[in-house]
């Protein structure tokens, strides 16, 4: 895996830096639940996301090499997107964090709802 260098010489730190932008983890759920995606399919499940925008996050994931990049020359240009080995081993630490976050969700939820009962 390739991450840019981290300030601080932290591997986390690095790796972080790359999940952490806009759409990135939106992205890595799609093609993880769906598998190898096209660019117009991912962009069509990804509502509210422009085409430089998703061209910029596959881009950056590309290079850390979280993903992979197959495109064929037909008219019109299929390119089709999917996890590496190493992107797959991330959506396991993703799932986690997924049940985390429901989890805290409902406390969320729960305590806005017995304030409101109160």
């Amino acid at each position: 895996m390739k991450l840019p260098s981290s300030p601080a010489g932290c591997p986390l730190d690095a790796l972080l830096r790359v999940l952490s932008g806009p759409w990135t983890i939106y992205i890595l759920c799609r093609l993880h639940r769906n598998g190898p995606t096209r660019f117009g399919q991912l962009k069509r499940q990804l509502v509210g996301i422009s085409s430089k925008m998703l061209t910029e996050r596959l881009r950056s994931l590309e290079k850390a090499e979280i993903l992979y990049r197959v495109h064929k020359p037909t008219v019109p240009p299929q390119v089709t997107y999917g996890l590496t080995a190493e992107g797959k081993e991330l959506t396991t630490v993703l799932d986690q964090l997924n049940t985390l976050a429901q989890q805290w969700d409902g406390r969320v939820q729960n305590d806005s709802n017995q304030k409101m009962a109160s």
